[in-house]
């Protein structure tokens, strides 16, 4: 038997969330399990302890949509025991059980091996969370980094805080966005050069193009402020767009494409391709410093997520939160 956490929905269509006890034949299916070490908490993860925001469909459900662990038995020749493993995406503790408990059972295709100078607990310090963010670099460099200072929108929160970290540490200045002010020094020690507070920022504005401020962008929030930043962007430079806790609308106008060749591009970490996902932790464990890293953590286990699940929907989070599963 082993620790994990199971949301129930009643007959009302409520749902609650406790550490129970199961067993391996509870798991579902897959090639590989995997004794867990260590998860996160993300937006989504808010969103399936708590009311599923439609993401999950069967219930008891055990959520956690990243882990890194150790493989305990597999069915497939790519993984043996004693593997360390990440798992992130593939709509694991979403549609299937997630990292939540101190085992998984999971298909191969989903795994990507740890890379090397990284342990359990740094690859979830980093999660999905980090994981986008490095997605979100890539594409901003595969597409050219402008002269000015990159910004990056809802940056104390997880992908915001990563990627302020990546992206001072490769040498660019760094903008970060935040609409809490007393985050201003934890953005400054991640290597943010400039604090923009959010209400400068997060409202439309009538002309289509402002001066060119930024040399690039990775967005968390979309909404308003993605719209705004369009109009802000120097010529030719990019938004990677990995979020939309500003909403999901977008009020643009076509303009900062026309007139300046802005890029928007679209980061899904979901579904992202085994190369590029070796490639992203690989470029992680190279270029993302680990004492900026640590400063990002909040501990946390099993039995501490349904009250840090409600926090991070409401936007009460900060850094990355590494849940010990077997704490």
């Amino acid at each position: 038997m082993f620790d994990a956490l199971v949301v129930n929905k009643d007959e009302d269509g409520k749902t609650s969330a406790a550490v129970t006890q199961l067993g391996l034949d509870d798991l579902p299916t897959g090639d590989v399990v995997v004794a867990v070490e260590y998860s996160t908490v993300n937006y989504k993860d808010g969103l399936c302890i708590g009311p599923g925001g439609g993401l999950v469909r069967n219930y008891p459900h055990v959520p956690g949509i990243d882990f890194a662990g150790t493989v305990e038995s597999s069915d497939d020749v790519r993984y043996k025991p004693g593997d360390k493993v990440v798992l992130t995406g593939w709509r694991v503790g979403e549609a299937h059980w997630g990292g939540y408990a101190q085992k998984a059972r999971v298909r191969a295709d989903w795994l990507v091996p740890l890379p090397e100078g990284l342990d359990t607990r740094q690859a979830m310090a980093v999660g999905t969370a980090g994981f986008t963010a490095m997605l979100a670099v890539m594409a901003l460099e595969d597409h050219g980094i402008k002269k000015g200072p990159v910004l990056v929108t809802g940056a104390a929160g997880g992908v915001g805080s990563v990627a302020t970290a990546i992206l001072a540490n490769l040498g660019h200045q760094v903008a970060g966005v935040t609409g809490r002010p007393e985050t201003a020094d934890y953005l400054t020690s991640l290597g943010a050069t400039q604090i923009v507070a959010r209400e400068e920022i997060n409202e439309t504005v009538k002309r289509p193009l402002e001066g060119e401020t930024w040399g690039g962008c990775v967005d968390a929030v979309g909404g308003a402020m993605l719209a705004r930043v369009l109009g802000q962007m120097e010529y030719g430079a990019s938004v990677a767009a990995v979020g939309l806790a500003g909403g999901a609308g977008l009020p643009a106008t076509v303009i900062p494409f026309l007139l300046r060749g802005v890029n928007l591009l679209g980061i899904d970490s979901v579904m992202q391709p085994y190369d590029n996902r070796v490639r992203a932790w690989k470029r992680i464990a190279s270029d993302l410093p680990m004492d900026k890293l640590e400063a990002m953590v909040q501990p946390a286990t099993l039995s501490d997520l349904p009250k840090l699940g409600a926090d991070i929907l409401n936007g009460q989070v900060k850094g990355r939160v590494v849940v010990d599963v077997n704490a």
